[in-house]
């Protein structure tokens, strides 16, 4: 007889403690999502150090310290003397180091039980001969120790005649070791290896078939390559088999079908390919399995429906491509058991069926990433058992339906990403243990109230960004929930600042831009802001002074408060926030208090936008204070002096923009050190000296270089040349001379076709911030961001710069925009210009090019601008579908005939001959035109 309290168990007629249950009663921490919840959990561990008072429990036989924090000591090694012990748990409480090997005189232990899922490879052995003594123990855990030296690990567990159950996932083991003569664990019944070094032989796989109880294998993520191993074939009395995780790239063998006890099988994330065969019926014991994420083709085969115990079924992003029919199978004999249904991303196209409310027992059902179409039918309401509903990224449309309301068990909501339009049905409001909320990105429109939200109590995420909903509740409005992550980004919120969000204490993610709040952020919010790890208000008409940032209670802090009306000066930062966009606001005053203030903290900081504001002063030199950073986008204000020298210490920056101020001076030879960079805007300046040869020597990464509209001078660097990322580049309006660089020609990202691509995005985690570039093309001055990836332009206009159009530019065949106007070249348009059918807009006015316009120029049957004026060209204008489309101001100031020009090439009813001789290249020719004209005086 035992009796027990708070985790003590004594024995009833000798009062001895025999069980000590002390693991943490709140179970394992990582498991929560909410960050109060996971705080409790982490009060309730047990930590410091273990008392050898346990030595006087002589009778003790159980001992249970899993889930606590005992700080990172070794396990004690008085627990080795504790002989009466049959159960020992030790899981996932902190202990390092070598694991005593006097717990092997521990002769009647049952269980031990040292795996670590969360403290992955802090506890190690040397070999496992410590083990050899335990012949009663039958439950082995050891997970996520490091016993990469522990060669003798299938020789000692193979000794072991009472191992029922022997669990050693990630403990980097050696699964090529030499192999017993003979199997002597025959009680075996459980086996779990995952996570191991490469699986380089199926000798193990043969070994282990003669385990004749087998009844669980998990072999996931040990790297087995190839076809699924043949040594599984005769043990078929196993009952659960995971092969997931794997490289497994052949079609499924027929014999694993006919594996008739098998009740889950696990297949997911490999490259198994071809068609799932009919035999699957065969496999009625199958209570779940996963073949997601894998290359299966064909039909989803309808012998599915024989298996009566199926509870789950996985196929998710597979090429499965089936129609919306293929539900119906599914109302065969396994109605009654089916609870999970996966079938996101394999292609299924047309309407739900109606009698999809059949499926009374489903539980989960994702249909994500899929064609299905129309509307959801009122029979969904049916779904009684339902927990999690996932129809995003389909093309369902019309109004939801009422009937939605009555899922009562309904946990999970994802419609997102479809066309649903309409208003959003009140009775959403009526689902009591809803915990996510997702509807972004659709067509929903109308009124959202109180009634959306009156008992939604147990609400966690609420995302309905997007959409065309008018948010209308009353000005005390207290809300049923307490929400971790809001946003309703494009939602019409009133002018005013939402008052409700006060008692939102546990929010961490808050999405409130473009809803057109017009008003002061109040000091209550602020306050609130150190709860969060992603704020964005932006896009708004927020105004008031921001106070200083409370320090963030999260690890990392993301703050975007772009495009609003903020003024006064900037706010100082907790050392935790990892990406700021404060541009298109009125802050006024310099940055060095922002900058350069307390450094007893190391920063974070990533990404800085201050771009578009009122600020001014000099450039603070303080940059060694911001090693993380990767953005500096300090554009569009008043800076004067020149660039610090300290920004050379910004190792990890990628992008640096300065454009539009008032800086001079040269550009420090420091900025070479920033060896990652991609974008470099300095453009609209007074920068001065020559053009920086380093660039081209240490910033192999650049991508954009624009230094338009500065006072550099000299002429272009050869080193420029060795940009080979190099997509757009603009040198316009400077006091550049000499020759134009051949090797120009080398750009090796202007010289390659880009199809498709888009933004270029440095946030890690949010996504908000793209990577922009101004770009001066077609006589407009436009901005880029999320398809900057796919412009490619070349700007040398305005300078000094002189020579021949070089013919190597030419090769330039990704190249869409180019303008070398204003300038004093000379020459001949290059005869292979044509070669270039990807350009959009040419510009070689205002120079000296003398000549015809090559033929080849027919061949651009993409450019919309164009611009010849004011050379020394002659000729006849080429026929093609765009060039007769210009204006004839295009060609002003040259000696063109033809459309579009008003000239005519015909004198007394005699076209010239204005083609090049072949072989000519792309010299001078005769010019018919006057030599008919000196023929005719001359008769």
């Amino acid at each position: 007889m035992l009796s027990s309290l708070l985790g003590v168990v004594c024995h009833s007629f000798n009062g001895h403690v025999v069980e000590l249950h002390l693991q943490n009663p709140n179970g394992d921490c990582n498991s929560f999502d909410d960050l109060y919840a996971k705080r409790a959990c982490e009060k309730n561990k047990l930590g410091g150090k273990i008392n050898p008072s346990l030595l006087y429990l002589e009778q003790l036989s159980y001992l249970d310290l899993s889930l606590n924090d005992f700080g990172g000591v070794q396990i004690p090694s008085f627990i080795s003397s504790l002989r009466t012990l049959r159960y020992l748990n030790l899981s996932d409480a902190g202990f390092h180091g070598l694991i005593p090997s006097g717990l092997g005189n521990l002769s009647d232990l049952r269980t031990l039980d040292l795996g670590g899922f969360h403290s992955i490879n802090i506890l190690r052995a040397e070999n496992f001969r410590w083990l050899s003594d335990l012949s009663f123990l039958q439950h082995l855990d050891l997970s996520s120790a490091n016993l990469s030296q522990a060669s003798d690990w299938l020789q000692v567990t193979n000794m072991l005649p009472s191992l029922v159950d022997l669990r050693l996932s990630d403990c980097r083991l050696d699964l090529s070791v030499s192999l017993p003569n003979m199997v002597n664990f025959t009680r075996l019944a459980a086996l779990d290896i995952s996570y191991n070094r490469p699986f380089r032989s199926p000798l193990l796989i043969n070994w282990l078939s003669s385990l004749a109880g087998l009844r669980f294998l998990n072999l996931r993520g040990c790297g087995i390559s190839g076809p699924i191993p043949s040594g599984l074939e005769n043990m078929t009395s196993l009952t659960h088999v995971d092969l997931s995780s794997n490289s497994l790239n052949s079609s499924i063998p027929h014999w694993l079908y006919h594996f008739r006890g098998l009740n889950s099988l696990d297949l997911s994330l490999n490259h198994l390919r071809g068609s799932i065969s009919d035999d699957i019926g065969n496999m009625t014991s199958i209570i779940s399995i996963d073949m997601s994420y894998n290359e299966f083709e064909g039909r989803i085969p309808r012998s599915i429906q024989k298996l009566c115990s199926l509870e789950a079924i996985g196929l998710a992003y597979n090429r499965l491509s089936d129609t919306s029919d293929v539900l119906q199978m599914f109302f065969g004999c396994g109605i009654n058991n089916l609870r999970d249904l996966d079938l996101e991303n394999c292609l299924i196209s047309g309407p739900l069926p109606k009698s999809l409310g059949g499926l009374s027992s489903l539980e989960i059902l994702n249909l994500a990433h899929n064609q299905f179409n129309g509307t959801l039918p009122e029979s969904i309401g049916q779904l009684s058992s339902l927990k999690s509903l996932i129809l995003s990224s389909n093309q369902f449309n019309g109004t939801l339906p009422e009937s939605i309301g009555q899922l009562s068990k309904l946990t999970s909501l994802f419609l997102y990403s479809n066309q649903f339009n309409g208003t959003l049905p009140e009775s959403i409001g009526q689902l009591s243990k809803l915990e996510a909320l997702l509807i972004y990105d659709n067509m929903l429109e109308g009124v959202v109230s109180e009634v959306h939200f009156a008992n939604l109590s147990n609400l966690q995420v609420f995302y309905g960004d997007d959409n065309l909903l008018i948010l209308q509740v009353g000005p005390n409005w207290s809300p049923p929930f307490r929400l971790k992550s809001l946003g309703i980004r494009s939602w019409r919120c009133g002018s005013k600042f939402p008052n409700w969000l006060q008692a939102q204490q546990r929010l961490t993610e808050l999405d409130l831009s473009s809803t057109r709040i017009s008003d002061i952020v109040p000091t209550w919010f602020w306050n609130l802001s150190s709860q969060f790890f992603d704020l964005n208000l932006s896009h708004n008409q927020l105004h008031g002074v921001i106070p200083s940032i409370p320090k963030a209670e999260h690890t990392s802090f993301m703050m975007y408060l772009n495009n609003n009306r903020f003024s006064g000066s900037l706010p100082r930062l907790p050392a935790n926030v990892i990406e700021l966009d404060l541009s298109r606001n009125w802050f006024t005053g310099g940055l060095s208090h922002f900058l350069c203030g307390s450094t007893d903290k190391p920063n974070y900081l990533e990404i800085l936008h201050l771009g578009d504001n009122l600020l001014s002063g000099d450039i603070p030199d303080c940059w060694m204070n911001w090693p993380s950073l990767a953005v500096v986008a300090l554009g569009n204000n008043n800076f004067k002096g020149n660039i610090p020298s300290s920004m050379g210490y910004l190792s990890k920056l990628r992008s640096l923009h300065l454009r539009n101020n008032s800086l001079n001076r040269e550009v420090p030879m420091a900025l070479q050190n920033c060896t990652e960079l991609k974008v470099i805007d300095l453009s609209q300046n007074e920068f001065r000296g020559s053009t920086t040869s380093w660039m081209g020597k240490g910033l192999l990464k650049l991508i954009s270089l624009n230094l338009r509209s500065n006072k550099f001078s000299g002429q272009i660097p050869s080193d420029i040349c060795h940009l080979n990322s190099l997509q757009i580049l603009d040198l316009a309006n400077n006091n550049l001379s000499g020759e134009i660089p051949g090797c120009m020609g080398n750009f090796t990202a202007m010289a390659t076709e880009i199809s498709h691509g888009g933004g270029i995005s440095y946030s890690r985690y949010s996504g908000e911030f793209f990577e922009d570039a101004y770009v001066v093309t077609k006589g407009r001055e436009l901005q880029y961001d999320g398809t900057l990836s796919l412009v490619t332009s070349m700007d040398l206009s305005s300078n000094n710069l002189s020579g021949e159009v070089p013919k190597e530019l030419t090769s330039l065949v990704g190249l869409r925009s180019l303008n070398l106007s204003g300038n004093f070249l000379t020459g001949m348009i290059p005869k292979k210009i044509g070669d270039m059918e990807l350009l959009e807009s040419l510009d070689f006015s205002r120079n000296q090019l003398s000549g015809e316009i090559p033929s080849s120029v027919s061949s651009l049957t993409f450019l919309s601008h164009l611009n010849l004026a004011f050379n020394n060209l002659s000729g006849r204008i080429p026929t093609s579908t765009q060039l007769q489309s210009f204006n004839a101001s295009c060609f002003i100031g040259n000696k063109f005939c033809g459309p579009p020009v008003s000239k005519n090439c015909t004198v007394n009813g005699v076209a010239p001959d204005n083609r090049n001789e072949e072989g000519k290249g792309d010299g001078p020719e005769v010019d018919w035109f006057y030599l008919c004209m000196a023929l005719g005086f001359a008769a």
